[in-house]
């Protein structure tokens, strides 16, 4: 059911829509449910870039046959009696920006891979009369293999449809000043007695040969270590340098100093290079600097799941104990936080 304004928003003589679109999780936390949202999610050309028949190898007789069973421990660990951490989020962002925005607005949120499915929320938009759908991917670093993914399935969920509705996408957001503020509030929010020694920003890795594949040139990523300082027409869609550079905004919106602030990319799957350093190498490495309280923002992920809680807040908690760390501290992500409902309904407001 779409969810509708409560307040006076923008006069409209049509409402506009606005889709919410995550990247989704399994509907339980067992190896049959995780398996089928493994198989959708990781057979997606996307997000495995090889030729089908690799893929399709690699996915059939390396992946589901044990994969399914360890990542729903996982997520057996974080799952909450709504569901998964990431859906209870994005429900409660969409019915906090829908009231935010009022009247003259229709809500909706659906999810890349899994429920609730981009096809029923576009028809639902459909219904509701919508003057256009403004497609909001909650990805605030653009990558092909998630915000790419998210919005070619949204073009093509629409345009099986018989009257294809007008659609507008919002632009990646990485350094938005609403964006990083918002940030920075939620960091700010940590306890005092929590403040730590150190911060690092850990970003979902991608391989390698993914960010190669979006200098257009293919002369520019990697070709030197100051390929990401700077963002220009080789690597305006390169994931790494925006990373770089939300880090960047969002250490001087907190005030820290450069030896203050580490980056580092989590999640890596296989043998094939991916994007360094990684976030389980780093941690050692900070230790041997005697950083005992370490502060961990994973500024690409605006919705707490899997790789936040468990990954961060239980794994790398339990390595940097391991390690003789006092403590680590994971912020939370943005979630549905007053700030960050108020930057959206900014960005939905100027476009409306």
């Amino acid at each position: 059911m779409a969810v509708t304004g409560e307040t006076t928003g923008v006069p409209r003589r049509r409402p506009l829509g606005v889709l919410l679109v995550n990247l989704g999780s399994p509907d339980a936390p067992t190896p049959r449910a995780v398996r089928r949202y493994l198989r959708e999610f990781l057979g997606d050309p996307r997000v495995l870039d090889l030729p089908a028949v690799p893929r399709w190898l690699l996915l059939n007789l390396a992946i589901l046959p044990t994969r399914p069973r360890a990542s729903a421990r996982a997520y057996a660990k974080i799952w909450t009696s709504e569901g998964s951490p990431l859906l209870v989020h994005g429900r409660a962002l969409r019915d906090q920006l829908a009231r935010r925005l009022g009247t003259g607005f229709v809500v909706e949120l659906a999810m890349r891979y899994g429920e609730p499915a981009l096809a029923p929320a576009i028809q639902r938009l459909a219904e509701a009369d919508v003057e256009r759908i403004l497609v909001v991917p909650l990805f605030p670093q653009y990558s092909a293999a998630a915000t790419g993914s998210a919005v070619e399935a949204v073009y093509r969920a629409a345009g099986t449809r018989w009257n294809v509705p007008p659609l507008e996408v919002l632009d990646s957001y990485y350094q938005e000043p609403a964006f990083v503020s918002a940030l920075a509030t939620v960091a700010r929010e940590v306890p005092g007695e929590q403040r730590p020694d150190h911060v690092l920003f850990s970003y979902h890795g991608l391989p390698e040969r993914q960010i190669r594949k979006s200098d257009p040139d293919g002369t520019h990523c990697f070709a030197s270590n100051t390929c990401c300082e700077t963002i220009g027409r080789a690597n305006r869609f390169c994931y790494r340098a925006q990373c770089v550079a939300t880090s960047r905004a969002l250490a001087a919106e907190l005030g820290l100093r450069d030896e203050d602030w580490t980056i580092a990319f989590q999640s890596r799957l296989g043998r094939i290079p991916w994007i360094r350093p990684y976030t389980d190498e780093i941690l050692p490495f900070l230790r041997q600097r005697g950083i005992d309280r370490l502060a961990v923002l994973c500024p690409s992920f605006v919705a707490d799941c899997l790789e936040t809680i468990e990954e961060i807040g239980i794994r790398a908690r339990d390595q940097w104990r391991e390690l003789g760390g006092e403590d680590l501290i994971l912020v939370p992500c943005l979630n549905a936080h007053p700030k960050w409902v108020e930057a959206l309904a900014g960005w939905v407001r100027r476009r409306a």
